[in-house]
C-alpha cells in the first residue's frame, strides 16, 4: 500500500508541476486564473474541510458503526453533486433572450438525485442488514 500511495503522491506532484509550469509560461494566463486559484484553495481549506471533518465527527458520534461508512459514502456523494449543481440551480449563465439555456427546473433535478443516493444508501444498508441477520435455527418438535 505505501508503494500505491507514493506512487500516486509522486504523479500528483508531477502533475501540478507541469499544469503550473505550463501556466507560467502561457502568455494567454492573467492574474484572473491566479486569483481564482488562491480562492478555491481558501474555500477549500477554510469552509469545505472543515465541514467534511465537523460532518464525519457527527457522524461517528451518532451512527452505529456497522452504518457509517455507508452515510459517510453518501453524504460525500451528496456534497459532490451540490457542488457540481449549484450554480445550474442558482441559473449562473441564464440569459433572458435565450430560453434554451437553462431550460430546465434543476432544483428539482437535483432533489430527485438527492432521493437517488439516500434511497441507494438505504437499500444497501437494508441488504448488509438482511445479510448480517442471525441464522435461525429450526425449532425440534
Amino acid at each position: 500500500m505505501k508503494t500505491v500511495r507514493r506512487a500516486l503522491i509522486g504523479a500528483g506532484v508531477l502533475s501540478m508541476t507541469y499544469a503550473a509550469i505550463g501556466a507560467l509560461a502561457d502568455p494567454d494566463v492573467k492574474g484572473g486564473a491566479l486569483l481564482f486559484l488562491i480562492g478555491v484553495l481558501i474555500a477549500h481549506d477554510a469552509i469545505l474541510l472543515p465541514l467534511v471533518v465537523g460532518v464525519g465527527a457527527l457522524i461517528g458520534r451518532f451512527v452505529p458503526l456497522r452504518r457509517r461508512a455507508l452515510v459517510r459514502a453518501a453524504l460525500l456523494i451528496t456534497l459532490a453533486v451540490t457542488i457540481v449543481a449549484v450554480p445550474l440551480v442558482l441559473g449562473a449563465g441564464r440569459a433572458a433572450d435565450n430560453p434554451s439555456l437553462l431550460p430546465l427546473n434543476y432544483g428539482r433535478g437535483l432533489l430527485g438525485i438527492y432521493g437517488a443516493i439516500w434511497v441507494s444508501a438505504a437499500l444497501a444498508a437494508a441488504a448488509r442488514a438482511w445479510k448480517e441477520r442471525p441464522a435461525r435455527t429450526p425449532s425440534a418438535p
